[in-house]
């Protein structure tokens, strides 16, 4: 038996038992990990350097993207190492940073999510106050607000979850520190403290999905009534990307944190965490410039501005 003062490591659940496909996973996580970089990079970039797209829009897009780097770097690279080095060990601190990122940014990039779904409430259906009521000072309140609500949060849960007494073990049975997974270690009923935080915390969540919904429906009764096709066209092409990665980011999570035991098994928990956890920092790039001319065009900018200045630097070396 033993207490979370006397653990100095957890044990993450290995992905692979095979030098084989250890290197596999290390090779998978390892290029979804570079497109998440690559992708999140470029919209960082494109929104900073282009002054077209200084616009609440693409501000917030680019604060979505910074969030999204973090929830990726905080959970692959680590996997990553640990199936390259073959182990499973992650310190006591460094699990408890993990859980207090994630909550951080899965609670940042969720209330940034609603934000963004207020941005385009406005924009659509009140275009004549758009520019009143969406302006930089209060773009930069909401985006801070996202951001320290997720801090906020992440504060509490992390402190209350390793503030209890552990004694069941160390093994971790995800590829992460999460919280559902450190609470199976307790061997408190101060566990159900945190149980309580949690469904406060989702009643929160469900209280900003249904705002997000309602902001949507009128958005589409406000769209249907607009009468040209390319208004209609362009409206939703505002819209869909952002609907897109909330549909995404809400239901994998849903389904990750409250389906049914009887649906529960090792492979089915870990496809539904690498789909909520890992992949959606690596589409939502590709989700959020398929459609949108304007970023688009920065991107290819960006990227011929790249290959241009590295050309440079490579034929000055070469002289």
């Amino acid at each position: 038996m033993s207490n979370s003062s006397s653990l100095s490591e957890f044990l993450l659940l290995a992905l692979a038992d095979t030098r084989e496909l250890q290197l596999l996973h290390f090779s998978l996580f390892l290029g979804i990990y570079l497109a998440a970089l690559l992708g999140n990079g470029l919209i960082i970039t494109a929104v900073a350097c282009d002054h077209h797209l200084h616009t609440p829009m693409y501000f917030f897009l680019l604060n979505l993207s910074l969030l999204d780097l973090g929830i990726i770097s905080t959970t692959v690279p680590k996997s990553m190492a640990n199936s390259l080095w073959d182990t499973r060990a992650i310190s006591y601190s460094g699990c408890a940073a993990q859980v207090f990122l994630l909550f951080f940014l899965f609670g940042g990039e969720y209330s940034l999510l609603t934000v963004m779904a207020y941005d385009r409430f406005v924009a659509i259906c009140k275009p004549l106050h758009y520019g009143t009521i969406m302006g930089s000072r209060a773009c930069l309140k909401m985006a801070a607000a996202a951001w320290a609500s997720g801090f906020l949060n992440a504060l509490i849960h992390t402190a209350n979850t390793f503030s209890m007494p552990l004694c069941k073990g160390n093994v971790v049975d995800q590829f992460f520190c999460e919280i559902p997974q450190i609470l199976k270690l307790s061997c408190s009923e101060s566990y159900l403290r945190e149980v309580g935080l949690i469904v406060v915390n989702a009643c929160l969540d469900f209280g900003c999905f249904v705002f997000i919904v309602l902001s949507y429906v009128q958005i589409f009764t406000t769209v249907l009534r607009i009468p040209s096709e390319q208004g209609r066209h362009k409206a939703f092409s505002m819209c869909l990307p952002h609907l897109t990665v909330v549909s995404l980011f809400v239901s994998t999570a849903m389904f990750a944190y409250l389906k049914p035991p009887s649906l529960s098994s090792p492979a089915l928990d870990l496809v539904v965490t690498v789909l909520y956890a890992v992949v959606p920092p690596a589409v939502n790039p590709l989700i959020y410039s398929m459609r949108n001319k304007e970023l688009k065009d920065a991107l290819r900018k960006v990227i011929s501005w790249t290959f241009f200045s590295s050309a440079k630097i490579a034929f000055a070396f070469h002289i």
